[in-house]
């Protein structure tokens, strides 16, 4: 039995008493599901403000991005041993946002990815298509890229620190959601993959998140799914009592 995982990703949201308070509100839900794992994802600066705030519970910190390089001359990045000494367990890499938005690469994730899981972290690899992929039916072989790209080098014994995110780049913040057969059938070609990769009990261990709209009313069919292995949730998150609901859904 894989442990569902609930990731909140709270994206450029939120203010310093907000995080705090945010956190301590998904703290004490956590409280209530303890089949579950649960991690939040706030942004930068207030990363120490939520660890303060998750102290005692079961909740990981995670970042929602990291450089791949240790120190150096890379202004505005942050590396792996700032996030661990802010309290940081576990990291986002190759978002869709950061992929789309800011335009990284897969070789970039990858090193990302790699310092990560190098440096201690658990890491959460998102991948997914986007409309148009979608539409010319590219969702299996743009997901296969990504996650064969995206794990490169990653070892046998440091893929059990890893999650995939599986993100349909339309159905995020769109309030459009991949119906829970779309989801599995994505999630169950992943984990295919990643048995190709590292052998069949290494993809049946792994875990495949989904993410995109993940709401209070539609986590429990999202989650029904055999290979639905949790949900990383953007708007919702920053509500306590509807992320606390998501949780309890895949408790």
């Amino acid at each position: 039995m894989r442990t569902k995982i609930i990731g909140g990703n709270w994206k450029m949201n939120t203010d310093r008493a907000a995080a705090a308070a945010l956190g301590a509100g998904v703290a004490a839900a956590a409280k209530g599901a303890e089949s579950v794992q649960v991690a939040v994802f706030p942004p930068f600066p207030y990363l120490t403000a939520v660890a303060d705030s998750l102290k005692g519970s079961r909740v990981m910190l995670g970042a929602q991005d990291v450089y791949h390089a240790e120190k150096g001359a890379f202004t505005g990045e942050v590396s792996v041993g700032m996030l661990k000494d802010c309290g940081a367990s576990i990291v986002l890499a190759g978002h869709s946002e950061r992929r789309h938005v800011i335009g990284e690469g897969d070789d970039l994730v990858n090193l990302k990815v790699r310092a990560a899981l190098h440096g201690g972290l658990h890491v959460v690899l998102c991948v997914g298509e986007t409309l148009h992929q979608r539409q010319v039916e590219e969702t299996n072989h743009v997901n296969e890229k990504q996650v064969r790209l995206g794990l490169r080098a990653v070892t046998p014994e440091e893929l059990a620190r890893v999650v995939i995110a599986y993100e349909p780049v339309w159905a995020i913040g769109t309030g459009r959601t991949a119906t829970p057969e779309n989801a599995q059938d994505a999630h169950a070609h992943i984990r295919a993959v990643v048995s190709d990769m590292f052998g069949r009990e290494a993809g049946a261990a792994l875990r495949v998140q989904y993410g995109g709209s993940v709401t209070g009313a539609n986590a429990k069919s999202l989650l029904s799914m055999p290979d639905v292995d949790g949900a990383l949730v953007g708007g919702a998150s920053l509500k306590a009592d509807e992320f606390a609901a998501i949780v309890a859904a895949a408790g």
